[in-house]
């Protein structure tokens, strides 16, 4: 199936804007950012509030995934298109030193900023990988929590993104994912703007 947008493209485009955001967390951009963003979103603040400002700075977000089922206690977690590490590192405070989570990126300045906020904060079972949600880093059936946010409507192939997510849960692992979705037809020259991809 082909896709209307340039993949590799896109991706540049999307590297290019969180690229900003994680060394320019303070600057303006078309959607929220931080701690007040994450407060809006609903997150527990109590939890929020335990993480320094690095490590919520360049939090950019739709939604909240742990409002859909609390992440348990001893349970694999992977963040497909983990930016900073947000959300990674709420998600390893719920799991816990038994549990593991692994969060994916594909932008180099907020992979590195996620994992010195992981060292920063002592977390040693949480791990940063580089790559795209369209093949993710992470063995066949190694999760049994998926969780992502604002993530796959920047992904061309969504399918492929979907597909990757079946193959690293094990059966019967969940899904939890916050997103944009468009519930209207697109028309085909507007899915062929970037900018109205990133924007």
């Amino acid at each position: 199936m082909s896709t209307p947008i340039d993949p590799a493209a896109l991706r540049d485009e999307v590297r290019a804007k969180y690229r900003e955001v994680a060394e320019t967390p303070q600057a303006t951009f078309h959607f929220h950012t931080g701690r007040d963003l994450a407060r809006r979103l609903g997150y527990d603040m109590d939890h929020v509030d335990e993480l320094p400002d690095v490590a919520v700075e360049s939090f950019a977000g739709v939604a909240n995934p742990f409002e859909l089922r609390v992440v348990q206690p001893g349970e694999r977690v992977v963040d497909v298109g983990s930016g900073a590490g947000f959300d990674s590192l709420l998600a390893a405070r719920a799991v816990g030193s038994a549990g593991a989570v692994i969060g994916v990126d594909m932008t180099s300045e907020m992979l590195s900023k996620s994992r010195l906020n992981a060292e920063r904060l002592g977390v040693e079972h949480v791990e940063f990988r580089d790559g795209i949600a369209e093949a993710l880093p992470v063995d066949d059936g190694w999760a049994d929590v998926v969780i992502s946010n604002g993530v796959f409507n920047l992904c061309a192939d969504k399918r492929a993104a979907f597909d990757e997510v079946v193959r690293v849960l094990r059966p019967g692992g969940t899904l939890q994912f916050a997103d944009i979705a468009n519930g209207r037809p697109v028309p085909e020259e507007a899915m062929r703007e970037i900018d109205l991809w990133t924007g």
